[in-house]
């Protein structure tokens, strides 16, 4: 009975909650954009990173001001101009003289080499957040993207129940013309498919609704009817252990990746503060022109100079304790994010785990099982061996089964994307 059933009612849908794998649809003007080619367009169009990415570039900027020299500084004296008269004669310029002065600072104690190194390890921590602000916004876009698979899963599964349905409809009202069928029970029947048709635009409305939220995240203009993603929508591969994904979220992690990289910039700084507190000399020379001295060999002198800061009272003694007192605080911090990786990790990697273990007794015996019943109370009932309730609780109980196994799926995949935002990294595809 269970193989004459299935191979009248059930060969155009067979299997259509078992595997869901979407294909495009017939539309030459529509294309169904995979997981990739949406991350891609997200990540190429987001103006929320794309202003994250410009802090980057600022910080790669500020590398440059952290390495410039500083300036030497030139002067020029002019003095000795007569501003009298003597013995009755007046000759302003005759006295003058002229003295261009140049001196530089000299900075020791490498500051420019580390104020150039903690401005590259700023770049690398902005760098590292920014990866994470791309993680965690992915995130949302991989949940999107997942909802609208089960929506459209939900209207195909809608679809394939509504064709059933007719074709049970077209059977009994052959029944009804025969006389095999009363007319009550053919009423019930036809009644019945009202649900059908709710369901499936419920279905319908509900996916063009997540559509609309994807294009959204995309910055997309495409009208619905025209957008489309694929992918497949069941279980992935195997999990790995617990352990594994803790080494991968270890490695991978930007957020925690960042707080590593401040415990490093911090450690800059405090040599940067000690190599502050040093004196830094200014080195000056001068040339000197003067006419009116009474040595007719010493018109034109050189000089030297050397100022040396007397660095008694301020030895920057303030931003050596607190760059100190800074380097604790960020190994803290690290500490704290490294435990929350782990926490992530445990919590998104019981998610899936509990996701699978649903959905592995609906694979295994629940989806066959709903099909089976559905198709031998069917069969029956159209033989007179089981009554009209019989025939509509078997169909109830078909779609329960197969919507409850849709929303495991779906829920399934988004834990996963937990577990890949947990760990840093698509561990699970």
């Amino acid at each position: 009975m269970r193989s004459n059933a299935k191979n009248f009612l059930s060969r155009t849908i067979g299997g259509c909650a078992l595997v869901l794998t979407f294909v495009t649809p017939v539309s030459s003007a529509q294309t169904a954009l995979t997981w990739e080619q949406v991350k891609a367009k997200f990540e190429a169009v987001n103006p929320t990173l794309k202003a994250d990415a410009a802090n980057v570039e600022e910080m790669k900027a500020e590398e440059i001001t952290a390495f410039l020299r500083p300036n030497p500084q030139f002067t020029i004296l002019a003095d000795g101009t007569q501003i009298a008269p003597h013995d009755g004669t007046w000759t302003p310029t005759k006295g003058t003289y002229e003295q261009p002065n140049f001196s530089y600072l000299h900075e020791r104690e490498h500051k420019r080499e580390l104020r150039l190194e903690s401005a590259k390890e700023g770049t690398e921590i902005t760098q590292s957040q920014h990866i994470d602000l791309e993680r965690n916004l992915v995130f949302g876009l991989r949940s999107a993207f997942v909802q609208t698979l089960q929506a459209k899963a939900a209207m195909e599964l809608a679809k394939a129940d509504l064709d059933y349905y007719d074709k049970i409809i077209d059977i009994s009202r052959a029944r009804f013309g025969a006389g095999d069928l009363a007319r009550i029970d053919l009423a019930r029947i036809e009644l019945q498919r009202v649900q059908y048709e709710s369901e499936l635009e419920t279905a319908i409305v509900n996916l063009r609704t997540q559509k609309i939220q994807l294009l959204l995240l995309l910055d997309d203009r495409t009208p619905v009817d025209r957008f489309d993603v694929t992918g497949v929508f069941d279980l992935g591969p195997p999990m790995q252990s617990l352990d594994d994904y803790h080494q991968i979220a270890l490695d991978n992690r930007p957020d925690l990746r960042a707080a590593i990289e401040t415990i490093q910039q911090s450690q800059t700084n405090h040599k940067l503060a000690v190599s502050n507190g040093s004196t830094d000399p200014t080195f000056g020379a001068w040339y000197t022109y003067n006419s009116s001295t009474n040595n007719p060999n010493g018109n034109q002198t050189l000089g030297l100079s050397v100022n040396i800061p007397l660095r008694i009272f301020d030895m920057n003694q303030g931003e050596k304790k607190r760059t100190l007192i800074d380097i604790d605080r960020s190994q803290q911090a690290a500490e704290a994010a490294k435990a929350q990786v782990f926490s992530d990790v445990d919590g998104a990697y019981e998610l899936v785990r509990s996701n699978t273990a649903l959905i592995g007794p609906y694979k295994d015996k629940y989806l066959d099982q709903s099909i089976y019943v559905r198709d031998t109370v069917t069969f029956s009932y159209q033989h007179g061996g089981a009554s009209l309730m019989d025939f509509l609780n078997a169909q109830s109980d078909y779609r329960q089964v197969q919507l409850a196994y849709l929303q495991l799926i779906g829920a399934y995949l988004v834990a996963a994307g937990q577990l890949n935002l947990a760990v840093g990294h698509e561990a699970i595809q």
